[in-house]
């Protein structure tokens, strides 16, 4: 086996420790420090029978051992067992509601990606001059607005005065979600692109500003194909870091877009699961961000060798 490959097997060894510690801490969390969950489901005026047979029904009865043991064997079989409000499946809930999730925050990621790199791209080649300040200032500026501002107003102006989008709602199937998701993505672009192009804009300039720059402008190389053939590729790595650790959070959906425009993905789950106390779903979403974090980690070092391959994995 390849040092890659002894390297991969490493770090899918070490997600066995990982996940016995963010299970200990979900378990801490929701069985220790929050009490007694029927007290909250049932009310104050619950009595001692009705919270017992709760218990048995939700099988708090268990030692907290046994019910830690519970958590650590969903999160290696991903059986979580069954939401408390619903009486559904958790496993099935939330493979349901990632499909308009996904629908949604992939193309908005990718779109904003391409589009927040070209214009750092550009404004890094015109640097200093009146397009990056134009571009600079329209950053700083899209960013001071709130979220809730651009929801509102586009939700307003776009789909209920003009009626170019859905206002909200969701069909499952393609083409049928399209029109459903097209001005939230729109929304999640515009509300990106200010972080995205400033960040880009200064890993671009930190590779312009290297020495091996310097001495390709000294062996007659155009400042274009320094900038598209060797800037970009040694800006990769930091570029790379900064968008595999954003997508864990696809896997999350969009809280916000999600709520305003009723689209019934995980960030709706999530909100319903904390407003009705439903601590199952809450810790299976818990136990999930975490195996993602720890797999699109890994993911993001192989992804270092692919665009630096001076880059080794030991």
């Amino acid at each position: 086996m390849g040092s890659t490959g002894s390297y991969i097997l490493r770090r899918v060894l070490y997600l066995i420790p990982v996940l016995l510690g963010v299970c200990a801490i979900v378990f801490l969390l929701f069985n220790v420090v929050a009490g007694d969950p029927t007290a909250l489901l049932l009310g104050k005026h619950a009595s001692a029978e009705q919270m017992a047979e709760l218990k048995v029904q939700l099988g708090l009865d268990k030692s907290l051992f046994m019910q830690y043991i519970d958590i650590v064997k969903s999160a290696f079989t991903f059986d979580f067992g069954r939401s408390w409000s619903t009486k559904q499946t958790i496993s099935s809930m939330l493979a349901q509601g990632a499909i308009p999730s996904l629908t949604l925050t992939l193309p908005a990621f990718v779109i904003s990606t391409i589009l927040a790199v070209l214009f750092a791209t550009l404004v890094a080649y015109y640097r200093g001059k009146g397009i990056d300040l134009f571009v600079r200032i329209s950053c700083i500026a899209m960013m001071s607005i709130s979220s809730l501002v651009y929801i509102l107003v586009f939700q307003n102006v776009l789909a209920y005065q003009l009626g170019l989008f859905e206002i909200s709602g969701y069909e499952f199937g393609f083409p049928d979600f399209v029109p459903y998701v097209a001005l939230p993505i729109i929304i999640w672009v515009v509300l990106s692109l200010g972080p995205d192009i400033r960040f880009y804009r200064t890993m671009i300039l930190d590779e312009i500003y290297q020495d091996y720059v310097r001495t390709a402008r000294a062996k007659g190389l155009s400042e274009k194909k320094i900038l598209l053939k060797h800037v970009l590729r040694n800006a990769l790595i930091p570029i790379i870091t900064y968008l595999v650790n954003q997508l864990p959070f696809l896997l999350l959906g969009s809280l916000l877009l999600e709520s305003f425009f009723s689209i019934p993905g995980l960030g709706g789950i999530v909100i319903t699961a904390l407003n009705s106390s439903d601590f199952p779903v809450i810790k299976a979403m818990a136990i999930l961000s975490a195996v993602a974090y720890i797999v699109f980690t890994l993911l993001q070092d192989i992804l270092y060798t692919v665009a630096d391959p001076r880059v080794k994995l030991k």
